[in-house]
C-alpha cells in the first residue's frame, strides 16, 4: 500500500498563540503586532527579556498599533503600566492593555452605535460624490452617482478624466447594468469597501 500524502502545505504557515496571546485572548497576529509596537520603543533593562518602553511612549506605540487610548484611558494605563511612576512599562502589561483596547474595538464594530456612524459616513462620501444638485435629472438624482456627478468631481478635483474611462468606473460599480442606470448608494458603498476604504 503506498504512503499516504501529506496535504500540501500552505505557503505561510500559521502563526501559534503563544500561552500569553492566549491568556488575553488575542491572535498570533495581533500579539505580533503589539510585540513589534512594543520593539519599536523598547529599551533593554536587566531582568526584563523584552525590555521596557518609557512611560512617555506608551500613547506613541498604542497610536502605531491604531489603539489610541483618549487621555483619561492613557492616565489609567500609565498607573497600571507603571504602579511605582519608575518612568517605564514592561511588556507583559502593555500586551495586556492592548489586548483590552483590541476587545473594546472589536465589541464597538459590531454594535449599533459604529454601524450607525459608519452608515453616517457612507452618507457623508456618497453626498460629497452626487452635491446638490450636480447632474441627475429628474427624482432620485440624490440617490444614484451618475456620469455629471462624476464629471462634476473630476473638473472639482481639476482632473482631465476621459467621458470613456468614467462610463467603464460606472459599469464597473453597478456590474454592467447601464451608463445611465448610475451608481446606487449600496453600490457606492461595495466600491469604497473593495477600494479599502472601509471595512
Amino acid at each position: 500500500m503506498p504512503p499516504k500524502r501529506k496535504a500540501a502545505a500552505s505557503a505561510a504557515p500559521k502563526e501559534r498563540q503563544s500561552k500569553l496571546a492566549k491568556e488575553h485572548n488575542i491572535s498570533a497576529r495581533e500579539e505580533r503586532e503589539i510585540k513589534e509596537a512594543f520593539a519599536l520603543f523598547a529599551e533593554p533593562m536587566e531582568g526584563e527579556k523584552e525590555g521596557v518602553i518609557p512611560t512617555n511612549d506608551v500613547r506613541r506605540a498604542m497610536v502605531a498599533l491604531g489603539l489610541p487610548p483618549t487621555k483619561s484611558e492613557l492616565k489609567e494605563f500609565l498607573e497600571i503600566l507603571d504602579p511605582d511612576e519608575e518612568g517605564h512599562a514592561s511588556y507583559e502589561p502593555f500586551l495586556a492593555i492592548c489586548a483590552l483596547k483590541l476587545h473594546a474595538r472589536d465589541d464597538n464594530d459590531g454594535g449599533p452605535e459604529s454601524s450607525e456612524a459608519h452608515r453616517a459616513e457612507v452618507d457623508e462620501a456618497f453626498r460629497l460624490f452626487a452635491g446638490d444638485g450636480g447632474g441627475g435629472s429628474g427624482s432620485g438624482s440624490n440617490d444614484t452617482l451618475t456620469l455629471a456627478h462624476l464629471k462634476r468631481v473630476a473638473m472639482t478635483l481639476k482632473q482631465d478624466v476621459d467621458d470613456a474611462l468614467l462610463k467603464d468606473m460606472i459599469l464597473e460599480a453597478n456590474g454592467g447594468a447601464g451608463v445611465g442606470r448610475g451608481v446606487a448608494r449600496s453600490e457606492f458603498e461595495e466600491v469604497m469597501r473593495r477600494a479599502g476604504a472601509w471595512k
